[in-house]
């Protein structure tokens, strides 16, 4: 997620999941800073629909969109394999949990707002999803509006001071999110935090927990959201991208 600078925890800690559900049952307006012909609030528009694709061949299933993810690269800007995770996580959960209605846009926005789709300080995203060199986020030391988390695997470096977690990846997991919702979606056989074919559809499985089941109502997108980062800054700026993206425009 952020810091007050740059937020970079991806999860929040339990102790938010009542404050976040709460703020969810609220009246939701977001505003935007765009132009009159993208959309506003939430959720966000689910943009160009993703092709059927068999997800249980071998390999990256996320090739098979090449062809869609094309255009949409064009019109704004996302990386073309970035664009395949995305579509490929949306059309995944569509197929095997059709009640949560997550849209690659939102995808999209989260992935943006992180780490520039994979881009971050001059990282690439090769062609299996990977990206180098690594995305590390701030350490959590509790510093700069950031909460303190201690890494309990390696708790000390070899001077004795504390070696705080560092978020991971293109979506930014927090190594213990990782571990519970973590999966392989490039066919690799290995669950990769620095793969974003395997944080698109992490970051999926645990928006759709998170909401209940169902993103397709203001409440249960802002109820993922907030749970996710929780911030309503970081919400609008998620919507208004992903809103941006569903009309084929940069942002």
């Amino acid at each position: 997620m952020k810091s007050k600078t740059r937020r970079w925890r991806l999860a929040m800690l339990t102790a938010v999941l009542g404050a976040a559900a709460a703020a969810a049952s609220s009246c939701i307006s977001l505003p935007s800073s765009h132009r009159s012909d993208i959309p506003q609030g939430v959720p966000p528009g689910a943009g160009a629909p993703v092709p059927y694709i068999k997800i249980n061949t071998p390999g990256r299933t996320a090739d098979q969109l090449n062809a869609w993810a094309r255009p949409i690269a064009n019109a704004t800007g996302i990386g073309v394999t970035a664009l395949e995770a995305y579509g490929n996580a949306a059309e995944i959960q569509r197929q095997q949990h059709p009640e949560c209605g997550i849209a690659w846009t939102t995808l999209a926005g989260i992935a943006g707002t992180e780490s520039k789709h994979g881009r971050h300080d001059g990282a690439k995203v090769k062609r299996n999803g990977d990206t180098s060199p690594p995305i590390r986020g701030p350490e959590l030391d509790g510093t700069d509006g950031n909460m303190r988390m201690v890494d309990q695997k390696k708790p000390t470096r070899k001077d004795g001071s504390p070696n705080y977690v560092r978020a991971e990846g293109p979506f930014q997991f927090l190594p213990e999110t990782w571990q519970r919702f973590g999966v392989d979606a490039n066919g690799d056989g290995v669950a990769d935090p620095d793969n974003i074919d395997d944080a698109a559809l992490s970051a999926a499985r645990y928006l759709c927990v998170s909401a209940g089941g169902d993103m397709t109502t203001a409440e249960g997108w802002m109820k993922a959201l907030l749970v996710y980062n929780y911030s309503r800054a970081y919400a609008v700026r998620v919507s208004e991208r992903a809103n941006a993206y569903s009309v084929n425009r940069r942002y």
